[in-house]
């Protein structure tokens, strides 16, 4: 079945599922899938009619990399001053930054380009960043769903790792100990909002950058080699 076919059926799919039980992420296209982490584009339900997505499109591995390059975890310390830190380390943004682009250069208006890395804690102990990244104009959307969550707060302990959380890269395996930002903060698009609205948005996963007026963030670990990527159908 083609990629395209596949979208049109996903879409009716999605349309009567939305407000319901929703499904699983729907995979359309891998860009890069090892245990640890993986890079897919994914069909968006919540992309309605009039409102796509500006994709595909050509964004440089620079690009990318200034928007990873500028967020920011103000992580809440109890009985201490708030620590504010990089959500994405310079071998972070230099692995994901490559494969963010090309997603994005392959994904059609309906797609949203999702992430996911994982590592082990101890033995049985895993943490997950997670995620997913869209562009509508000039505003690239970030969504993390997800930095460095443990997954035990999913299962028993005494249940085995299900690798269930590679399935919902977009979805929230626990609650934020900090809160999402940008820096800086002039290339932040947000839209006005009411009292009940500002306030909600205090934990919002979601950021909306103008990554047009970002400067280029040079590359500074080796990118992933050899990425096979299917041709579009």
């Amino acid at each position: 079945m083609s990629r395209n076919i596949l979208l049109v059926i996903l879409a009716f799919i999605g349309a009567g599922l939305i407000g319901a039980c929703g499904p699983r992420q729907f995979t359309t296209l891998t860009i890069y899938d090892k245990p640890a982490a993986y890079v897919r584009l994914e069909f968006d339900r919540r992309v309605k009619k009039g409102s796509e997505h500006s994709h595909p499109i050509s964004l440089t591995n620079e690009q990318v990399a200034a928007v990873l390059g500028g967020v920011r975890i103000e992580e809440h310390l109890a009985f201490a001053r708030s620590d504010i830190v990089p959500a994405f380390t310079d071998k972070d943004i230099a692995f994901f930054a490559p494969l963010l682009a090309l997603a994005l250069s392959k994904a059609t208006p309906e797609e949203i380009v999702t992430f996911y890395a994982t590592r082990y804690q101890s033995a049985k102990e895993r943490e997950v960043t997670s995620g997913g990244i869209f562009v509508q104009g000039d505003v690239l959307h970030l969504i993390l769903a997800n930095y460095w969550s443990p997954t035990f707060h999913r299962v028993d302990y005494v249940v085995a790792d299900t690798q269930d959380d590679r399935l919902t890269p977009m979805d929230s395996l626990t609650k934020y100990g900090g809160h999402l930002d940008f820096e800086p903060q002039s290339a932040k698009w947000e839209r006005s909002a009411g009292g009940f609205e500002r306030f909600f948005q205090r934990d919002s996963r979601e950021l909306a950058i103008l990554y047009t007026q970002l400067p280029p963030h040079p590359l500074v670990e080796a990118a992933p080699q050899s990425v096979a990527v299917p041709e579009q159908t």
